[in-house]
């Protein structure tokens, strides 16, 4: 298997298109507004006439580079090209006014690459015995497991709780649009194109891709000004010491991070920036130009591209928005992810995962060797950019299906997502609840027709009562640490 796999990853044509996924994934993270799930829903559409391997990887490669590009912007702009860059931005700006841009930009290659690699080692140890447990899930265990991702919508919604809830309960309406799984039952579908639900790809790239492109037309001609002058990429001996202590710790902490269903990398970016603050010998020092926090912010927010995979191949359940573009990209090969995955095509998942270390290590090689280059790529005028913008997501939308209904519903999907950012509501609430949501009624209804009725089916095995603690954990958690704090003071 292994000779299989080697001869699988290191094919000529499947190492280009992750070399060239990754230069398209540095570029489209470099410039401030184009989000790594835009990218990957933006391309995804190319990776329809290629075999698993190729077409999987170059996203992977996409989703890789993206997450490191937005370092670029958010070190010689102060504007992270992605929101998993927003942590690196505080120091990273601080060393572009010092003229130290290129110490900075190599201090975010590095630590992105230890942060990836420690991602991809946890994703070759922890996915196969993950999935292994996960063949011994029953209906009651995949509702709950459904049914905690939905929970977490309450953690990434931010300090709006309430809009987030909103926005994920509009996401599980939409998912029930179509035949009913169980039944057959034809339920919302007064058009034919609907009879099969709600295509959730155009959707994405509707509210990713498309909404970007119209909130980019309010800026279309605004000028930033762009400092391209990078010199002395490699780090000091000093901040190679830095590297190396901070970004295999956070790059851990951002893969157990990336695992949770629905945490991204930006929050990866932040719990790294601020554990590597807590533990620092010199925490003045954050929000001045740390060589640590550069490290620290990169470690993290590429580490979550490996631990994100992990629930997404073993469970079929995505760990962030990407790994949700990446199970439609696995359903138009014909692969159905989850546990039996591993059991029918164990030399494409493996293959995934050498993969992932090569496109990380394409990075680093393009980032330390090509990073004038990308920094051009910021000089790109909006007038240009915002247009291509446009075309790539109707010709993505319609190549899935040959549909023009499907370019629709992305048109409405941007339109719907451009207006809930102005009202400062997330929208990856609403995909997580369109992914989700049919996962937990089918099985939640499958589960109670195998058991007669009886709610008892969700309490009778051990892996049942470890997601209602989850669960019990996610909802209540605040408010049991607000009690004994408050308890604590009392006491004091």
């Amino acid at each position: 298997m292994l000779i299989q796999v080697l001869q699988s990853a290191l094919e000529p044509m499947v190492l280009l298109y992750m070399a060239l996924g990754v230069a398209a994934g540095i570029c489209i993270g470099a410039l401030p507004g184009l989000t790594a799930t835009m990218g990957v829903a933006l391309l995804l559409p190319l990776t329809f006439g290629m075999d698993a391997e190729s077409g999987i990887l170059m996203l992977l490669g996409i989703y890789v580079g993206a997450i490191y590009g937005g370092s670029i912007s958010a070190i010689l702009l102060h504007t992270p090209g992605t929101p998993a860059s927003a942590a690196t931005a505080i120091d990273g700006y601080e060393f572009s006014k010092r003229g130290e841009a290129g110490r900075a930009l190599g201090i975010s290659t590095i630590s992105s690459y230890i942060g990836g690699l420690v991602s991809v080692l946890c994703l070759w140890l922890i996915s196969p015995q993950l999935a292994k447990l996960a063949l011994k899930f029953s209906s009651a265990e995949f509702f709950l497991l459904a049914f905690f991702g939905l929970c977490i919508i309450a953690n990434i919604s931010g300090k709006d709780m309430e809009k987030g809830l909103i926005c994920g309960l509009l996401g599980i309406l939409v998912a029930t649009i179509g035949i009913d799984s169980v039944t057959s039952y034809i339920r919302f579908s007064h058009n034919v194109n609907l009879l099969s639900g709600v295509p959730y790809i155009p959707v994405m790239i509707g509210l990713f891709a498309m909404s970007q492109g119209f909130e980019s037309i309010e800026t279309i001609y605004d000028k930033d000004e762009v400092n391209c002058k990078v010199t002395k990429i490699l780090p000091h001996k000093e901040d190679w010491k830095v590297i190396l202590r901070t970004a295999p710790i956070t790059g851990l902490i951002g893969t157990f991070i990336g695992i949770i269903p629905g945490a991204g990398a930006d929050i990866g970016s932040f719990v790294g920036y601020n554990t590597a603050r807590s533990l620092s010998k010199t925490p003045e020092e954050f929000g001045k130009g740390s060589p640590e926090a550069v490290a620290a912010s990169e470690g993290g927010n590429n580490g979550v591209t490996g631990g994100a995979m992990i629930p997404m191949l073993t469970l079929g359940v995505p760990g962030d928005a990407v790994a949700a573009i990446m199970i439609g990209a696995l359903t138009i090969q014909g692969l159905t992810p989850g546990p039996m995955l591993f059991q029918n095509n164990k030399v494409l998942v493996y293959t995934i995962f050498f993969g992932m270390f090569i496109a990380n290590t394409f990075m680093l090689l393009m980032g330390l060797s090509c990073i004038r280059l990308f920094t051009k790529v910021l000089s790109v005028p909006k007038t240009v950019l915002t247009p291509i913008i446009f075309v790539l997501c109707v010709i993505g939308s319609f190549a899935m299906r040959n549909n023009l209904f499907d370019v629709g519903v992305m048109l409405v999907s941007g339109i719907v997502g451009y207006l809930l950012s102005k009202i400062k509501v997330p929208t990856s609430p609403a995909i997580l609840g369109l992914i989700l949501g049919p996962m937990a009624e089918k099985n939640f209804r499958t589960a109670l027709l195998k058991s007669g009725g009886s709610v008892n089916v969700f309490f009778n095995t051990p892996i049942c009562w470890f997601f209602l603690i989850l669960i019990f954990i996610t909802l209540f958690g605040k408010h049991i640490k607000g009690f004994f704090l408050s308890f604590n003071k009392q006491k004091g």
